[in-house]
């Protein structure tokens, strides 16, 4: 959450009655601190400071800050310790341990994979899913980081410590961290920890429990030696989140990730150019070679990741494929490759055979096939402009700052109340000073309107604010952007052979997969469909239908995607009853 730099919204002294509530609050979500820890931890007369900031997905979060350091955060109202914290009361929240190389990956973001665990001999802290954790290394019990269980300790166990084990929220070294006064991880020595035994019985890691008196630190050399045993299945594996959709290596296959990686980039290559490209397709951009036919080859479950790859960049694969002649690339303008040229009757291509397909996903959300769709959670926002900023900084606010609009009519209100600027006759109007006046009047109106009711004047702030909206997708953190979100948009288009086509863009932005929303609508309106870069829109792709097919996708989008009416437009252009499409 803290991995890149945050923007402070507003630093204020705590007042008293927030700190006595902060206080209470403490003692009730972590209990094991008692009356005394509480008092050191939230002081009763020291400078404790509020600061409300937004993290850079858009999170709104409240930090408190004591000492010149951060102590605690606050995010959808649940309050969390900072690793300064942690440090002073190490048995705060259950620990797990991992190993050193893994901090690098948490500090830039990264979520904490389970096979990167250190099982100590006692075994697993005992946690349910959604509980608080810290994160220590081997061999110092100072947390370096705080998370989330995604499972339970029973659930981690029966996975075969495999899979996604913590969301990681804060870390040490990150700008959390940074904010406070920088210094390390205090050391301190492990309960228990036993000596470890390297034996082949385990495979990984292996204590031996006759020697649990002897404590002592593991040495550079056999942590070396523990991770090169462990292979795949210690730090890498924890450093990398292959997602529902991404690349599970096969256990049975001695390949390395690079090579199964490698594999499937030529496979999709393969079945792109058998199945997908047409002569009549050339000179066919490279971008669209990979985005709209190697991607959809790719099979359910895999996920196609050139950067993994041995070639690293696709220019560089597709000059392996043309050293092979399968292929010929030219640059036919600056800067921008397409392939010119395939010969189809390559040995490599004719003696591909063609993977069985597996049934279509009928649910689809980017990202997570096979879960049920929900829609996001899309918020309007309201950003401060330069010719407002006068009304808002009294707040605490600046030029860009970005607000709901719950937000904006307090500020208004508060403003008001605090320059003496509601009527004193008629409590439902307020008298506007030069600044409301720059604010929210036109210029004709400057010299004849004096007074405002207060729905007219919380209307124009927010008609004259700048737009900017909030999106959430489940299980995912809000992501703000500005502007107005653009809706999916429906529009029907003749083709040269005088038939009439729909075509659908801006599904992405709403977490549909343009690519499985095709292959819905091509079983349920039988008909052709297909999926094209968006003209003028970068890294997007169109669904192209034959006919229209505007009923259907209505439906699809309205009734099974549950999306608001008012985030789609075309929608009128449905034949009428009774009319040929």
């Amino acid at each position: 959450m803290f991995a890149k730099a945050f923007r402070v919204k507003s630093n204020t002294a705590i007042k008293g009655s927030d700190r006595r509530k902060l206080r209470a609050d403490v003692a009730a979500v972590f209990p094991t601190l008692g009356t005394d820890q509480v008092s050191e931890l939230v002081p009763g007369k020291e400078e404790l400071n509020i600061v409300k900031l937004y993290a850079h997905r858009g999170d709104a979060v409240t930090v408190y800050v004591s000492g010149g350091n951060p102590i605690l955060f606050e995010l959808e109202k649940n309050l969390y310790p900072t690793v300064y914290t942690l440090w002073s009361y190490p048995d705060l929240l259950p620990t797990f341990t991992t190993w050193p190389l893994v901090l690098e990956k948490l500090v830039g973001g990264a979520d904490l994979m389970l096979p990167g665990l250190v099982v100590p001999p006692a075994g697993l802290p005992q946690v349910q899913k959604g509980d608080l954790c810290a994160v220590a290394l081997v061999g110092n019990r100072a947390p370096v980081a705080v998370g989330v269980a995604a499972m339970s300790t029973a659930e981690m166990l029966a996975s075969g410590l495999k899979g996604r084990g913590f969301c990681v929220l804060h870390s040490y070294q990150d700008h959390l961290w940074r904010s406070g006064d920088k210094s390390s991880p205090p050391s301190i020595a492990p309960l228990a920890l036993d000596p470890l035994d390297l034996s082949e019985e385990k495979g990984c890691v292996k204590a031996d429990t006759a020697l649990q008196g002897d404590m002592r630190q593991l040495t550079l050399e056999e942590e070396e030696e523990v991770q090169q045993r462990c292979e795949e299945k210690s730090p890498s594996e924890a450093m990398e989140d292959p997602g529902p959709g991404g690349l599970h290596a096969d256990p049975t296959d001695s390949k390395t990730l690079q090579e199964q990686m490698d594999e499937l980039l030529q496979r999709c290559f393969l079945q792109a150019l058998k199945c997908c490209v047409r002569k009549a397709d050339l000179p066919l951009l490279t971008s669209t070679l990979l985005g709209s036919h190697m991607f959809s080859c790719c099979p359910e479950g895999r996920q196609l990741d050139i950067k993994k790859s041995s070639y690293k960049k696709l220019s560089k694969f597709l000059q392996h494929m043309q050293q092979e002649q399968i292929i010929q690339v030219q640059e036919l303008s600056k800067g921008v490759e397409s392939i010119v040229a395939v010969d189809w009757k390559h040995p490599r291509i004719t003696s591909f055979v063609i993977p069985e397909p597996s049934p279509t996903s009928q649910t689809i959300q980017e990202g997570s096939r096979g879960q049920p769709y929900h829609p996001p959670d899309i918020k309007p926002l309201y950003c401060v402009p330069a010719s407002m900023t006068l009304l808002f900084q009294e707040s605490g606010h600046k030029k860009g700052s970005v607000l709901e609009g719950s937000e904006v009519r307090t500020v208004v209100i508060n403003y008001a109340k605090k320059n003496d600027l509601v009527d004193a006759d008629n409590k439902n109007l307020v008298k506007l000073d030069p600044i409301l006046c720059d604010c929210v009047l036109e210029k004709d109106e400057q010299h004849t309107v004096m007074k405002l009711p207060w729905d007219s004047l919380l209307s124009r702030c927010l008609e004259k604010l700048q737009p900017a909206y909030q999106v959430t997708f489940p299980g995912q953190e809000p992501i703000v952007k500005k502007g107005r979100i653009c809706p999916i948009d429906i529009t029907l288009a003749q083709r040269a052979s005088n038939k009439k086509v729909t075509v659908v863009r801006n599904l992405e932005a709403y977490g549909l997969d343009p690519r499985s929303v095709a292959a819905t609508l091509q079983q349920r309106c039988q008909a052709s469909t297909t999926v094209s870069p968006a003209p003028g829109l970068k890294d997007s792709l169109q669904v192209q239908i034959q006919g229209n097919q505007i009923h259907h996708l209505g439906r699809l989008l309205l009734e099974e995607y549950r999306l608001p009416r008012k985030h789609i437009q075309g929608l009128e252009k449905a034949p009428k009853p009774g009319k040929k499409k």
